[in-house]
């Protein structure tokens, strides 16, 4: 394989960067927003499966006490 000297590397950097497609602000802004909502519903998911696990194990825990 050839080596690529650190001039031509930068070149195709610079090449490959100009092909990204870059997201609106809008874009970014409904992503986050679809991201916070998310995160809080399987918060809270998460929060009631807990919930539901603690009263089963301190209902299990007071049959043998």
């Amino acid at each position: 394989m050839a080596k690529t000297s650190p001039l031509e590397f930068m070149r195709q950097v610079q090449a490959e960067t100009k092909k990204v497609v870059w997201p609106t602000r809008k874009e970014t802004i409904m992503t986050a927003v679809m991201v916070f909502i998310m995160a809080t519903l399987l918060g809270l998911f998460f929060f009631g499966v807990d919930r539901l696990f603690g009263a089963i194990v301190n209902f299990l825990l007071s049959l043998a006490g």
